[in-house]
């Protein structure tokens, strides 16, 4: 009989072969520099003393030489040193925990819902199978006015609410940094769906007497992924005002955006939007450099509304019945993966290691010269990064970006244990991730986090953070009293 051939990839460690690939080419120029190196240098044992001796005075500097020699290098140096950008500072960041009396355990939830619509049993039967598949936990919180029956969404409740959800999360936010108010010079504030007159940053401004040349901006209707593009607003003001502190505030305000309708589309966040906020303090400042938590590395932005479909699919509309809600599409996750690979494929080249982008690059030209079927090659950002804080938008979006991006449940934990947790938070979802893995205390310095968002309109945004120091594990915040219990299983379907 012929001898079996051994399994290659049992036989030869594959996992290691990457490895050595990888580290071969992103440490290509130091192998490359080596051998140089040792040459000068035995080229220069060779010659001895006398002979490097008479060689220097072999030389002859002109004065003149010499002081447009050293001019010529100051005025590159200075050049070069009045372009860079400034570096951006996340000097530290707060967030939202609603009080026990907020929370909506499935019980209280399914028990209103059959209360409010008590005449279409087939929607209320439809919530409970949206709530059994998605994703939350029994302590996620809604406002104060929804707990009514039926809810009392009013000017006032909504006003009440973004006056706790923000004040809450600044407070914090002061505590913890010391920053005074008269130091804030510019406000950045994102909610998406409720856009009162004045503004919720003049809602800030008067409550905290900020001083009455400050740069403020109210931002609506940019949908889960405003948080992300409030921080790169900050980022382009912050290059242009030295010396200054951005305070940007993400949330959702729920009260006034609670649908009593009965259409299915239009139900859907309902059952996954929740309570939260989080306050961000960002600076220019140098001396902010060693007691910032993060450094902003890259944002980037990706904008879909020119399609029509990816411009509808998270669309505010009324229903038959002239109840207003938010109508998600069922062409929501193709068009959120499309934006995702438009984004990635911009992210890619500034972060991926050289390893990583020449593999791309070979199955990218191997399709288009040798065989279109050929499986396209997903580049390892875990190469690139030591933690991805996926927007907490449901349970699919975790999911479809595990499998797209290839990466591992502990990659996606934070996601999914703030889902579980706090439910859908819109914009803030990802501090209170970020927070998670500061609770767990595994952010080291140097490491680099991967924060990506989706919005409607529709866009997909990526931010790039880097620790600057080792952050201890905090002794407040969101999760201080039910981090030791997480990580938990979160079965496929909770039966209610």
């Amino acid at each position: 009989m012929a001898q079996i051939l051994p399994n290659f990839s049992s036989s030869v460690k594959l996992k290691y072969v990457k490895l050595g690939y990888q580290y071969l080419v992103n440490h290509i120029l130091t192998f490359l520099l080596i051998p140089i190196m040792l040459g000068i240098l035995l080229e220069i044992l060779r010659l001895g003393p006398e002979e490097i001796l008479l060689l220097w005075n072999s030389l002859h500097f002109d004065l003149v030489q010499v002081l447009c020699s050293w001019f010529l290098v100051v005025f590159i140096a200075t050049v070069y040193f009045m372009s860079k950008p400034r570096s951006i500072y996340l000097v530290d960041y707060s967030c939202y925990k609603p009080p026990v009396t907020c929370r909506v355990p499935f019980s209280t939830f399914m028990e209103h819902s059959r209360l409010i619509l008590k005449d279409n049993p087939k929607s209320v039967d439809f919530q409970m199978r949206i709530l059994e598949r998605s994703g939350l936990g029994e302590e996620t919180c809604l406002p104060p006015a929804i707990h009514y029956i039926p809810p009392t969404p009013t000017m006032e409740a909504a006003r009440g609410e973004a006056e706790v959800v923000i004040f809450s999360a600044i407070d914090s936010l002061m505590e913890k940094t010391g920053i005074r108010p008269k130091d804030i010079d510019i406000l950045i504030v994102n909610c998406s769906l409720f856009s009162p007159t004045p503004s919720l940053s003049a809602m800030v401004v008067n409550k905290y007497k900020l001083r009455s040349n400050i740069k403020s901006f109210n931002l609506s209707g940019m949908g889960c992924s405003a948080g992300l593009i409030s921080i790169d607003l900050a980022r382009d003001l912050l290059q242009v005002h030295p010396n200054s502190y951005a305070l940007v505030i993400s949330t959702e305000i729920i009260t006034p955006n609670y649908y009593k309708g009965s259409e299915r589309a239009m139900l859907l966040p309902n059952c996954l939007f929740r309570m939260g906020g989080a306050a961000i303090l960002l600076s220019n400042k140098r001396r902010d450099s060693a007691r910032a938590k993060y450094k902003l590395v890259h944002v980037v932005r990706t904008h879909k509304g020119a399609d029509d479909k990816a411009y509808r699919c998270v669309y505010e509309q009324e229903d038959p019945e002239g109840k207003v809600g938010i109508n998600l599409s069922k062409d929501l996750m193709v068009i959120a993966g499309e934006a995702l690979k438009s984004n990635i494929t911009t992210i890619g080249p500034l972060v991926l290691p050289a390893s990583e982008q020449l593999l791309f690059l070979f199955t990218l030209i191997g399709r288009k010269m040798f065989n279109p079927k050929w499986k396209p090659y997903i580049p390892d950002f875990k190469q690139a990064f030591e933690h991805f804080c996926i927007h907490a938008g449901g349970r699919a979006v975790i999911d479809e970006l595990q499998k797209n991006l290839q990466l591992s449940s502990e990659h996606v934990e934070a996601s999914r244990m703030t889902l579980h947790r706090f439910g859908n938070t819109s914009s803030s979802s990802l501090w209170y991730e970020l927070s998670y893995i500061e609770a767990k205390g595994r952010m080291k310095k140097g490491d680099r986090v991967w924060q990506i968002a989706f919005g409607s309109g529709f866009k997909c945004n990526s931010a790039v953070w880097k620790c600057n120091r080792t952050i201890k594990t905090p002794t407040d915040g969101p999760w201080q009293d039910c981090i030791d219990r997480y990580p938990v299983h979160i079965p496929e379907i909770v039966k209610l």
